[in-house]
């Protein structure tokens, strides 16, 4: 053994991964706090232990997703249904099919074509191509409403976008455009109405519980000023202080007539994207799920006669590992309702949240402070299952009317702390080889920047055109 080798043991993630699980055996040998049942105390036990892990990365997601498997059956924290819920969600097949897609996106040269179109109409350098994917993956969202097929489809193309012009993995630029387009795709995506999942659960709780709808325009007035097109903007501006590009690095300017032809494969899978993106954008009348198109077209590419991509690519250019995580990430928010562990943190910040009609600032902050913290106990999705239906006790506390207490859910699930919250970030990340550290990074400072300037201007705006008090 080397002298480093202990010195590494005392990393500050393998110190803050130590103290959360202490902490969360500190939870299961405490004695349970009166009106709590020992479900709830297991499940945030059990929650805090993988969240520890995920965020510090102290061993590898796939260990730790493995981990929260065998320690939720072998305590029995909750029913197998529940702890292996990811597995059968249409999120984990999304990314499964989204794998393939893009190692076909890879080896039949599509996504270098693509990539060299791309370089040859965006010439101003690093910042244009970040402005410029940042751009594309706000506009798809307001035709294709799965934030995680727009990721599935638009990573690989980034990462051959990258390939091409010489930012080798594991480079700030390479990190940076990845990051970039993977936070430019879900964070103002909030903003559109239909092109995210929690959205459409805050909408759902909105109608089914308060009788209250939001429709399209309303919606986009109040959330795409700021929590759309300024925070798009903050993104690209974060980026690149964080991932500056190496000034004596030059981007290569390859011109399509210098690139060989497009391949007999890659026309065939361009006819398969297009069909692919064709269903996905047309799902509001088919009604099928972004996940068994994608699955579909996976298949194509698998199939025999077709064979895009053979038995040996499926070893070398998949990441199976990261199927692992994304069920673990799932599971571990449905393990968090299932358990009640989620409501009962909501339910302890709310009486202690401070709230008053003669403090609305501070009443704004606390109330997208409860979702934040929320979002930090689960995934996105379940901001809104689980604080929507505070919202009466939200709105009488605080004095604002019970659709701008709604509407504050939009900006708390969509400030992220961790990269875990979002399972459409972590889906990026790893079809983009970007490490949950350097993501962790870029989603802190973006939510420290949101608390200091994004949350103040939507109080601003929000008061200008007449939601607040």
């Amino acid at each position: 053994m080397t002298s480093e080798g202990p010195r590494n043991l005392f990393t500050p993630s393998n110190i803050i991964a130590t103290i959360t699980t202490l902490s969360a055996l500190v939870l299961v040998l405490m004695p349970t706090p009166d009106g709590v049942s020992p479900t709830v105390m297991n499940g945030a036990a059990l929650g805090l232990f993988a969240v520890g892990l995920y965020a510090t990365v102290a061993i590898p997601e796939y260990l730790t997703a493995l981990a929260f498997f065998t320690i939720a059956m072998i305590f029995g924290v909750a029913p197998p249904s529940v702890v292996f819920s990811g597995f059968h969600s249409t999120a984990f097949w999304l990314v499964f099919g989204g794998l393939i897609i893009g190692a076909a996106v890879q080896k039949t040269g599509l996504g270098a074509k693509l990539a060299t179109a791309i370089t040859t109409r965006l010439t101003g350098g690093y910042p244009m191509l970040m402005f410029g994917l940042a751009l594309v993956g706000i506009a798809l969202a307001f035709v294709m409403p799965s934030t995680m097929g727009r990721v599935v489809l638009l990573i690989p193309i980034v990462v051959a976008l990258c390939d091409h012009i010489g930012y080798e993995p594991g480079s700030r630029e390479r990190t940076g455009l990845i990051l970039a387009m993977a936070c430019g795709t879900w964070m103002p995506s909030s903003a559109i109405l239909p092109s995210n999942v929690p959205n459409m659960v805050l909408i759902g709780v909105a109608e089914n519980l308060f009788g209250i709808t939001f429709n399209y325009g309303e919606y986009m007035l109040t959330n795409l000023p700021v929590n759309g097109l300024l925070k798009a903007a903050l993104i690209i501006g974060i980026v690149m202080l964080m991932f500056p590009a190496d000034p004596n690095k030059k981007i290569k300017n390859v011109q399509e007539t210098e690139n060989p032809p497009l391949s007999i494969d890659g026309k065939k899978l361009a006819l398969i994207l297009a069909l692919t993106l064709g269903f996905w954008v047309t799902d509001v009348f088919h009604h099928i799920s972004p996940a068994w198109i994608a699955m579909a077209a996976a298949i194509i590419c698998l199939w025999p006669g077709i064979a895009l991509i053979n038995d040996n690519d499926l070893k070398t250019r998949v990441n199976f590992p990261s199927t692992l995580y994304t069920a673990g990430i799932l599971s571990l928010g449905a393990l968090l309702v299932e358990t009640g562990a989620g409501d009962w943190m909501g339910g302890w910040l709310l009486a202690h949240l401070p709230l008053s009609p003669d403090a609305p600032l501070m009443s704004f902050y606390s109330m997208i402070g409860l979702g934040v913290a929320v979002n930090m106990a689960s995934t996105a999705p379940s901001v809104p299952a689980i604080v929507g239906p505070l919202a009466n006790d939200l709105s009488a506390l605080s004095g604002f009317p019970l659709k701008t207490v709604l509407m504050t859910q939009v900006i708390a699930y969509s400030t992220v702390i961790l990269p875990y919250q979002v399972p459409p970030l972590v889906v990026a990340m790893h079809l983009g080889g970007v490490s949950m550290r350097d993501g962790a990074k870029m989603t802190l400072a973006l939510a420290i920047v949101s608390v200091i300037i994004l949350i103040p201007l939507n109080y601003m705006w929000w008061g200008s055109i007449g939601l607040l008090p």
